[in-house]
């Protein structure tokens, strides 16, 4: 039996409507109905005040369905370096505006016959590759840190 079966039934042992329900801990009834379709699951906090409700353990909730207790793995999951992976993330975002904004200023010259220049006095190396490095280095960076977890 999964998650939304055994929720059901224990509602429905309880006498309880799905709105009965939802007061009870605090939540709407459309949340119980998508738990009670499978069509959500509800956080660890949510299926604690359950268990104590119903009466029953915890691991008689989760351990017959495999999605919600990955879902329950999942959220309880901190980043391990989350500024880290902020700064990398904006590094990469960085090179991609900048790649977008080079096109941009590259498509208006060719299209329009405009002369226009992205920081004049640097050398054409620099900005020719910036973006790219950038790109690269956030994106190495970000995937590095993206599966370390506390």
């Amino acid at each position: 039996m999964d998650f939304s079966e055994r929720l059901k039934r224990e509602r429905e042992k309880q006498g309880w409507s799905q709105t009965e329900l939802a007061e009870k801990i605090h939540v709407s009834r459309q949340s119980v109905s998508k738990w009670e379709t499978g069509k959500n699951f509800p956080n660890i906090e949510v299926i604690i005040h359950l268990s104590d409700l119903f009466g029953i353990t915890i691991d008689e909730l989760l351990r017959s369905d495999e999605e919600l207790k990955e879902k329950v793995i999942e959220d309880s999951k901190q980043l391990a370096y989350p500024k880290w992976k902020v700064f990398f993330d904006s590094v990469f975002l960085l090179g991609v505006f900048l790649l977008v904004l080079k096109l941009i200023i590259l498509g208006l010259n060719f299209l329009l016959g405009a002369n226009m220049t992205i920081l004049d006095g640097i050398p054409k190396v620099v900005t020719n590759f910036l973006p790219l490095v950038l790109m690269i280095i956030g994106g190495i960076g970000s995937d590095q840190l993206k599966d370390k977890y506390v």
